[in-house]
């Protein structure tokens, strides 16, 4: 009997209705980020609704204000948090250590702010949430000085002309650095009725519940990630115990007992880890049909050979034959074992390791593949 976690992965989406129904109560934590100086805090208080000299309002100044991550209640969206982050590439918060530095695993949406075209740490900035699996906008600030400053400069000026430039400039440049469809918003954090801020409120108003509910999804998914480490641990435990059983089977000079008896408890282990992992056909169905997610589609996320059916020892032995060392280590246990007095202790060490790297290997394999099903039944990116 294992060690590992008695909870049922198939029923846990089952979990995700009742907690929808509460909604409101997930809070949705947004890291407001960039360059120092771009105007990252009087956006904080121009989306929430206010002046940078209101009561209540993110304090504001003409230097670097922010030197310490800031939480600030929205009053219009429940348990929604703006976060004010740091400007990235200060003395204080280096780039190179930025992301680590202001905990970015914690928020679950980010706006990042330029007051010019977006430079090289904002796209570290949007590759690194990518990477995270988190969403963002790109907002370009003080467009009402740049407005200005077209004006003062160019005699033909004409402030509709300059916006769809400006747009179509920061849309390509992102486009090639690979953001494929990126979302731009040119505003002033001083004219909040003006330009793509009211754009910008109307597409976060109509975003705020998925957002939330991708949030819970995540929430979700790490919940299962604990299960699956929780199960793998135990698994883990015992793989000594079959290796210490693999080298009593080579200390027994009979040729080819050895690796049969490897191969046979190997079957064993692995099919356990099928189940154990609820990667089972039974196991799959019951989560197809709590989830909505057809069956064949979390079959399908399944690439690795262990998870297609039954597991047998001419698969085992195909697996062992590719895991390179691995493959040399069963061949040489199998000619020592009858080299006069050290040949048999030789042997049983090489089959204690065989058994033991091979398990831990297909261990390993069918965690990922138990964390790509369940993301997969979640539809969260399974990258």
């Amino acid at each position: 009997m294992h060690g590992y976690s008695t909870i049922d992965i198939s029923t846990c989406p089952g979990m995700i209705n009742q907690y929808l129904a509460r909604i409101d109560d997930i809070q949705l934590n947004i890291g407001i980020t960039g360059k120092s100086g771009t105007g990252k805090t009087s956006f904080v208080n121009a989306f929430r609704g206010m002046k940078n000299n209101d009561q209540g309002a993110a304090l504001v100044g003409v230097n670097e204000t922010t030197k310490t991550v800031n939480s600030y209640p929205h009053p219009k969206y429940a348990n929604v948090i703006l976060w004010d982050l740091p400007g990235i590439g200060t003395n204080k918060w280096k780039a190179e250590t930025y992301v680590k530095d202001t905990g970015f695993e914690k928020f679950d949406f980010f706006v990042i702010i330029s007051d010019t075209h977006f430079q090289e740490n904002d796209i570290k900035l949007a590759k690194e949430i990518q990477k995270i699996g988190k969403r963002f906008y790109f907002v370009h600030s003080k467009i009402d000085q740049t407005l200005k400053n077209e004006e003062e400069n160019d005699r033909n000026f004409n402030a509709e002309r300059t916006l769809a430039l400006t747009r179509r400039r920061c849309i390509r440049g992102l486009q090639e650095q690979g953001f494929e469809q990126p979302q731009v918003f040119l505003l002033s954090n001083f004219e909040p009725w003006h330009h793509d801020f009211p754009k910008l409120h109307e597409n976060f108003t109509r975003e705020v519940y998925p957002l939330k509910e991708y949030h819970l999804l995540c929430t979700m998914a790490a919940i299962h990630l604990e299960v699956i480490n929780e199960r793998k641990k135990a698994f883990k435990s015992g793989i000594k115990y079959y290796g210490a059983a693999s080298a009593f089977g080579a200390a027994v000079p009979i040729p080819g007992l050895s690796v049969a008896l490897d191969l046979g408890m190997i079957v064993k282990a692995v099919t356990g880890y099928v189940t154990g992992f609820d990667l089972d056909d039974s196991s799959l169905h019951r989560l197809a049909n709590s989830t909505g997610v057809p069956y064949d589609d979390l079959r399908f996320t399944i690439q690795s050979v262990l998870g297609q059916g039954e597991i047998t020892k001419d698969i085992i032995l195909k697996l062992l034959t590719q895991l390179g060392s691995t493959s040399v280590l069963l061949a040489t246990e199998e000619s020592t074992r009858f080299i006069p007095v050290l040949g048999i202790p030789i042997a049983a060490g090489l089959s204690f390791t065989v058994t033991y790297r091979a398990l831990n290997f297909f261990l390993d394999e069918l965690a990922k593949e138990a964390q790509k099903v369940y993301k997969r039944a979640l539809g969260l990116n399974i990258a």
